[in-house]
């Protein structure tokens, strides 16, 4: 579904575009996107302008999942699996 939100909007309803999730977590923007592509990330729905949204409190619990897994030593393939993608 695509939304027609104003910044407030979003953000009232948790919604954050890849740059914002970037910046709170200090990552560049191709990591999230490459996340959402490869299906560790779930895309909660886009703007009218085909931004990728995804849901805040989500996205930032899967992302510090991720972080843990990978500094165990797993591999993209592998911490996709443990999530049952």
């Amino acid at each position: 579904m695509v939304k027609n939100l104003t910044k407030t909007e979003r953000l009232k309803n948790n919604l954050l575009k890849v740059g914002e999730i970037a910046k709170i977590l200090g990552i560049l923007c191709s990591c999230v996107d490459h996340y959402a592509d490869i299906g560790l990330l779930k895309v909660a729905d886009y703007t009218q302008g085909k931004y990728r949204l995804f849901k805040k409190d989500e996205v930032l619990a899967r992302m510090a999942k991720i972080k843990e897994l990978k500094d165990k030593g797993l591999t993209l393939n592998e911490i996709k699996e443990t999530f049952g993608n």
